[in-house]
């Protein structure tokens, strides 16, 4: 950065900003690029992140405190804005923005802008006016796809260049093609007939296989015609391979209209997401193409789903538009998209979120496909981790001299306010990881008054009973926040089901960090830098926020259904139906008497409305 620059507080260069469309670029102290943005005013949009009232996750909040600096570019269109962020995040990779997984790692065919147009697999999209069809989601559905081209026009698909083809020695050594087709390389073929071909190839790669058919057959009926019967029988090969490759394809829709498709699915526990995409032409799915995204805390499936959308339209160089767009999610800035789409197609582009019919259940199809992707994910990452076992786990099963690695730990917490609204939590750990799709709430039931001992005791009784009756997974360690008392009355729950001995189980205090084991007077200190520790601190510390939340959220409806209950002739059942009705007690403040009397009855509506009145 410049003096000149630097001189300028954040502040004032996001007061100065224009309100122009372009994109946004935020910088750290280092000058590295932490987050690169489009907006349709570029002012407004910068500015709502400095302002207290937008509500923000902790990512964004962390990425706010480290902008040092700020950089735009304005640009005379938002479509050019999109263009511009797509390439600008591929340039800089931000930590901040959403990314994707084996990028750049797709095969497509391409065919090549020559006098002679090759057609080839490739892997490298260069900008040099060459076409590229794809990126196919496999390389079997590329072999496939030139096997096909192969067949149906008997046209080479190697990446050997003419230029490189010595005529006097022949075709080198590491050339790919089947003997076959070698002479198609040497550049013997007709101009016209081969420029022919390449327009066939062309039509076929866009899924446009009906208007080919229908080409094939007018061109097979005038050779016979002509009595070009050799001519004739040729045309009849590539009419049967292409009608071959037709039917081979998906009908997924009764109209025949191009159109893509596009879900989203989130995966919490590895967290990822999946985008899904369907190619429709001519009412026929020609392709089908996924990617995993991640860096998605705190983003909607919207703005997930946006990013994939965008990033793919304006990623491929010569992605061929579709007539229709569907969604599977609403997107929150649609316009730049659709302007985007506008211009390169000619014409308007409809992206919209279908809600019924068949159009509807290609999207269901295609959000099971992320599912399932999402699926072989987890398992790809369980296989992978299964091997790499964290160091806080071996260094935890030493410092606590356990028998097994104590990979699946359950941690315990209970929370009231001076013995209100007993509830208890539960978190599971799994190779040091949280795995939040197994945490479990509960609300305390036979103890009265504050008895920390009693409700622990309560509900490890209840949680593996229910693990012995249900045959769940068992625990390696169980941890309980608390000393040598809280361990003592867990174990004696324990011992009452026949559960005591099934796993391990500690007691973890809070003044000292002291781990209490069954049986041992002393309890044992871990060293406060050791991994371990920071491991037991982590399922301890986050054992006790799920409780404070589960309890808040309690104790704010009791607090809720108290204040309704001191109205005059309101009982319990009229609560509830005020709350099913307006959705809080804000909205029945603000609610209309007609509205109240309408849900609940003149005279008690009248009551209710009076009350918040006065």
């Amino acid at each position: 950065m410049s003096d000149d620059s630097s001189a300028v507080s954040l502040e004032e260069k996001v007061a100065n900003l224009p309100t122009s469309p372009g994109v946004y670029i935020y910088r750290d102290k280092g000058e590295s690029v932490l987050y690169v943005g489009k907006a349709k005013k570029l002012r407004n949009r910068v500015r709502s992140y400095f302002q207290d009232s937008r509500p923000q996750d902790g990512r964004i909040r962390t990425m706010v405190s480290k902008i040092d600096d700020i950089e735009v570019v304005v640009t005379d269109s938002e479509a050019e804005a999109l263009i511009l962020e797509n390439n600008l995040i591929k340039q800089y990779q931000p930590r901040y923005n959403i990314m994707y997984r084996d990028d750049k790692s797709y095969p497509y065919i391409c065919i090549t802008k020559e006098t002679k147009p090759r057609v080839f697999p490739t892997r490298t999209v260069i900008k040099d006016g060459s076409k590229y069809y794809g990126p196919y989601d496999s390389v079997g559905a590329m072999k496939r796809m030139l096997e096909t081209i192969r067949k149906a026009f008997g046209l080479c698909t190697c990446a050997v260049s003419q230029k490189t083809i010595d005529k006097t020695r022949g075709v080198p050594k590491w050339h790919s093609c089947f003997d076959d087709y070698l002479e198609n390389c040497s550049g013997d073929w007709d101009d016209e007939v081969y420029q022919s071909t390449i327009y066939k190839v062309d039509r076929m790669l866009n899924g446009k296989t009906d208007q080919l058919i229908r080409e094939l057959k007018d061109e097979m009926q005038i050779a016979s015609d002509a009595l070009a019967y050799e001519e004739a029988a040729q045309i009849r090969d590539s009419l049967e391979a292409v009608q071959h490759y037709s039917k081979r394809m998906k009908m997924v829709v009764s109209q025949k209209v191009d159109r893509d498709v596009f879900a989203i699915r989130k995966d919490e526990e590895i967290g990822e997401a999946c985008g899904v995409l369907f190619k429709i032409r001519e009412g026929k799915m020609i392709g089908k193409f996924h990617r995993f995204l991640k860096n998605i805390e705190g983003l909607s499936m919207g703005e997930m789903l946006q990013s994939f959308v965008e990033d793919y339209y304006t990623g491929q160089y010569t992605a061929a538009i579709p007539d229709e767009v569907y969604l599977s999610h609403e997107i929150e800035d649609v316009e730049p998209l659709e302007q985007y789409l506008h211009q390169e197609k000619g014409k308007i582009v409809p992206v919209h979120v279908p809600q019924i019919g068949e159009k509807k259940q290609l999207i269901k199809m295609a959000q099971s496909n992320a599912k399932l992707h999402l699926n072989e994910r987890a398992l790809v990452k369980e296989k992978a981790e299964r091997n790499r076992i964290p160091h806080a786990v071996k260094e935890l099963k030493e410092h606590l001299k356990l028998d097994r690695l104590p990979r699946r730990i359950e941690c315990f917490d209970n929370s009231n306010l001076q013995g209100s609204d007993p509830v208890a939590s539960m978190v599971c750990f799994v190779d040091a990881k949280p795995r939040k799709s197994s945490y479990k709430r509960f609300n305390i039931k036979t103890v009265e008054g504050p008895d920390d001992f009693a409700s622990m005791k309560e509900i490890l009784t209840r949680r593996y009973s229910r693990v012995q009756k249900d045959g769940e997974q068992i625990p390696d360690l169980i941890i309980v926040d608390g000393g040598k008392g809280q361990l003592s009355a867990s174990v004696e729950a324990l011992k009452e089901i026949d559960f005591y001995g099934e796993c391990e189980i500690i007691g973890l205090a809070k003044r000292l960090e002291e781990v209490f084991l069954p049986g041992m007077s002393d309890p044992i200190m871990i060293p406060k830098k050791s991994s371990a520790l920071k491991l037991l601190q982590h399922a301890r510390d986050e054992a006790h926020r799920f409780a404070i939340n589960f309890h808040r959220q309690k104790r704010s409806k009791r607090t809720v259904k108290t204040e309704l209950l001191d109205i005059d002739g309101v009982g319990k059942k009229t609560v509830q139906k005020l709350l099913m009705e307006f959705g809080s007690v804000k909205k029945i403040k603000k609610a209309k008497k007609e509205e109240l009397q309408l849900s609940i009855g003149k005279s008690i509506g009248e009551k209710v409305y009076n009350y918040f009145a006065d």
